[in-house]
């Protein structure tokens, strides 16, 4: 593939060599530059961009060329080069002068709104057209994204120190060039085939053409990327409930007449953009956006957010537009850091298939034109009443699309090759490996100063910073010890030239309390070691001690990763350990350890466990991970050693260290046990979609749930094992987006123990609960006691969370300033101790950006049987 790779590169500069060159600045009549305009050859389908000094290059084969040079609000200007062979330099400054945008004597038959409502109906009602006016089509993408930091703080919150790695600056630069091809309905494929991060060799860029098409205005809620909210369409099929709309003018360009149209949002903070949109009269298309997201709109962690897209007739016949270019730039503070960045793309030698081959024509006629009129001459605007029997015939629409899809899949005119079904992006071998020549060569944006001063600063330096010296001199700044990581976080040592880290946990998990062993030190330290070929291996000693009942418990678990394109993994797991009755409890050793001081509640059940334990966990197919453990281990019951406590509350008591059950009633008492178990979780995502990359591979998700089964097996009369039981379950869990009403998560569980099971307490199938006001996580119970109704027999249990996404809250005045965002869950679980137990909750998140406060109730049959208020982590 390398040798390949360079022979493609070979030729290309071969070809290029004999190539001229047209550079210059683009500016406004006030010398201003423009940044990021578009450059087009017209009649061919190259274009480019200029960079923030508004500088452009472009790089022809000798000829005699017409240049479009266009800008958002801007008239186009149209100039003619002849481009010299031998590498020659032609320069071409342009001066880009404001459109004039005229506001003609308007006349509005029955109506007194602004015209620029009948134009934007129009466009709402082509908007459907224009989304799958292209069937398929083929394109090569640039990306440049830089990230810069303004300001950098001393501390995080005050507590964590910033590493010697941020300061003021550009802190991430990178290039990219794409081939992506793009099927109705929404089949994207992009294959990478040149990548370049500045100050690292060996990087792989994170650009994906792709993810710009999520900005897709013809769509009617677009996801920014940088919020969980989705914001409505300036011509979404419902727009006028949030927007108000103004005609600023209209301008010919050539024979085409452009509406300028003010986005004005009619209540700030709902979910919508303002600026300016730019619509083309009769086809009623988008011409080009300038639209902004502002801190109203509830972004996370970014103060503002600027999008520019420009449109252009694709080539050919055909009367179909695509997009030449599209610049995202924000502006974003968190956590103490300042900074600002862009991601510009542009996109160039498109292939298209039109999914019709002419233009529909509207149900009904416009009103025919008396004669030619004079440019002064007052405009007759229809009503928006009138513009809505003007509808589209769009009758079929969707079997064509799907007709001329199926098309262009069965011909592969617009397939890259080699990338499978469900793979997104391919990022070919080798894509890091090209020199400054070849970019040079291909890049279509010039660098600025900056950029070229942060690439040969970081470049030439590279060597330098990944030597042991200089490694080891950082690393002395990283691996000073801080009582706030200690604390929090825990601590990190690092030896990054040799691609080691030992990792030792926070203080409170390293020290806790619990009434089976006291005062618990329980140090564990994490070595991780990576591989050149990005693989991890990593080991974890641990050395628990209970200073009451003088128990030393050893134990060693580690991880290998075999295949990270796979995804397999490793897992092994040897020694003593001191469990939590219930594997997946939210009762963490700091909660516990606070109740049990302060509160009297000796809420986490324990147990011994000796033995060893193999994980192997491996993705044969696309969507489709297997999961295999087996385990041999014997488990002893522990007994309260102490009664100890700080704070001693009236009328509570310590309970004894056996959990209560309802299947139990005689007592969950075991003695010793010994088991053997083996366990099968089989996965299914369907259309999983995914990213490979020479160094791993990324799922991304899917529209689809994912659908779980699982075998647990207790296997008996071998190595002294007394347990002999069977469970069987099958789950699904899944994320819908809802567009503005917010996103729902629901997962579900059923399974049952054929026959008579024989097993222990620790091998019922446990239903996580909470008696606590903090929580672990809100996907689970928080009212349900913690071991009552875990079962040997039938379950079906349910979780439901929806986040509305301040869809509520935001629209009262008093609240929406502290962008709160309200949920709603359910909880349900069925058994035949529990009948039908049922919580209901109610919650406000992004508190503080980073707290969650749910209130809940509790029914069993109907019967209310308790409420509660938990906090925990929610942003």
């Amino acid at each position: 593939m390398r040798v390949f790779c360079l022979f493609i590169s070979f030729l290309l500069l071969s070809n290029l060599a004999h190539a001229g060159i047209v550079r210059g600045r683009i500016l406004s009549t006030k010398g201003e530059a423009l940044a990021f305009a578009n450059v087009a050859v017209k009649g061919t389908t190259l274009n480019t961009a200029s960079n923030e000094q508004g500088n452009y290059q472009l790089r022809l084969t000798p000829g005699r060329y017409e240049l479009v040079f266009q800008y958002v609000g801007f008239r186009p200007h149209l100039e003619t080069v002849r481009v010299a062979g031998g590498d020659t330099a032609t320069v071409l400054d342009v001066s880009l002068t404001p459109e004039n945008y005229q506001l003609r004597e308007v006349v509005v038959r029955g109506s007194d709104k602004d015209p620029a409502y009948s134009i934007v109906q129009q466009a709402m009602q082509w908007r459907r057209y224009h989304q799958r006016e292209v069937a398929a089509f083929k394109a090569r993408a640039y990306i440049k994204t830089l990230g810069r930091f303004t300001d950098v703080p001393g501390k995080i919150l005050g507590l964590v120190k910033v590493g010697p790695d941020f300061k003021p600056g550009i802190f991430y630069l990178s290039e990219t060039v794409s081939e992506m091809s793009f099927r109705q309905p929404n089949v994207v494929q992009e294959r990478m085939i040149s990548s370049r991060v500045s100050g690292d060799t060996k990087g792989i860029s994170f650009n994906r053409a792709s993810a710009g098409r999520g900005l897709n205005f013809y769509q009617n809620v677009l996801k920014s990327g940088f919020s969980e909210r989705g914001f409505v369409s300036p011509i979404a099929a419902n727009a006028p409930l949030f927007y108000r709309f103004e005609l600023e003018g209209s301008t010919k360009q050539g024979n085409l007449l452009i509406h300028k149209i003010k986005v004005i949002p009619r209540r700030r903070t709902d979910p919508v953009f303002a600026g300016h949109i730019y619509i083309v009269d009769g086809t009623w298309r988008l011409h080009s956006v300038s639209l902004d997201l502002s801190k109203d709109a509830q972004l996370d962690y970014v103060e503002s957010l600027h999008i520019e897209q420009l449109f252009a007739p694709a080539p050919g016949p055909s009367d179909v537009w695509v997009m030449q270019n599209q610049k995202v730039t924000i502006g974003f503070t968190a956590f103490g850091f300042k900074g600002n960045g862009f991601i510009t793309a542009v996109l160039s030698n498109y292939q298209v298939t039109p999914t019709y081959p002419n233009r529909p024509a509207p149900t009904v006629a416009p009103p025919a034109a008396t004669g030619k009129e004079p440019d002064d001459a007052p405009v007759t605007r229809e009503t928006v009443a009138q513009v809505k029997k003007q509808k589209p015939k769009l009758d079929g629409l969707s079997r064509t699309v799907r007709r001329q899809s199926r098309q262009a899949e069965a011909r592969d005119t617009m397939s890259l090759g080699k990338l499978k079904r469900g793979e997104v992006m391919l990022v070919e071998k080798g894509v890091n490996e090209r020199d400054t020549a070849y970019w040079a060569s291909i890049r279509p944006v010039p660098l600025t100063q900056e950029e070229q001063k942060d690439y040969h600063v970081k470049d030439s330096t590279e060597v330098i910073r990944n030597s042991r010296p200089y490694q080891d001199s950082l690393d002395r700044k990283r691996n000073e010890v801080e009582v706030g990581k200690f604390l929090l976080t825990g601590y990190s040592y690092s030896n990054t030239f040799r691609k080691r880290q030992w990792y030792v946990a926070p203080v409170f998990n390293i020290i806790n309390y619990n009434t089976v062993e006291g005062v618990v030190v329980n140090p564990q330290a994490t070595y991780t070691q990576r591989t050149d070929d990005r693989r991890t291996w990593s080991v974890t000693p641990s050395l628990r001690y209970g200073f009451s009942n003088k128990l030393l418990s050893p134990s060693v678990a580690a991880s290998w990763q075999l295949d990270p394109v796979k995804l397999s993994r490793l897992s092994l797991q040897v020694g003593r350990s001191i469990e939590n009755f219930d594997p997946n409890s939210q009762l963490t050793p700091f909660i516990n350890s606070y109740y049990t001081l302060f509160k009297n509640r000796n809420y986490a059940k324990l147990y011994r466990r000796d033995g060893l334990a193999l994980g192997y966990q491996w993705e044969p197919l696309n969507g489709f991970t297997v999961q295999a453990n087996g385990s041999y281990f014997v488990r002893r019951e522990l007994q309260n050693t102490t009664y100890k406590l700080i704070i001693d509350q009236r009328g509570e008591a310590f309970t004894s260290n056996m959990p209560l059950n309802d299947e139990r009633p005689d007592g969950t008492h075991f003695g010793r046990s010994e088991a053997l178990t083996t366990e099968l979780t089989a996965s299914f995502r369907p259309g999983q979609r995914y990213i490979t990359r020479p160094d791993g591979k990324i799922n991304l998700g899917s529209k689809y749930p994912t659908f779980l089964l699982t075998w647990r097996q207790g296997i008996g009369g071998v190595l002294g094992s007394d347990v002999r039981y069977t469970l069987l379950e099958a789950g699904i869990r899944h994320s819908v987006n809802l567009g503005l009403l917010g996103t729902s998560n629901y997962r579900v569980a059923a399974g049952f123990f054929p026959s008579s099971p024989r097993l222990a307490f620790m091998d019922f199938r446990h239903f996580s609960g909470n008696s606590t006001y903090l929580t672990e996580d809100f996907a689970k119970f928080q009212l349900l006691d913690y071991y009552r109704y875990s079962t040997a027999d039938q379950f079906l249990e349910v979780h439901y969370n929806h986040h509305f996404n301040g869809f509520l809250l935001n629209k009262l005045p008093l609240l929406r300033k502290l962008h709160w965002q309200e949920v709603a869950s359910l909880n349900y679980l069925t058994t035949p101790t529990a009948g039908h137990y049922v919580e209901v909750g109610v919650g406000i998140e992004h508190i503080y950006k980073l707290l969650r406060a749910d209130f809940y109730t509790g029914l069993q049959s109907g019967q209310k049987v308790g409420t509660g208020i938990r906090l925990g982590i929610g942003f």
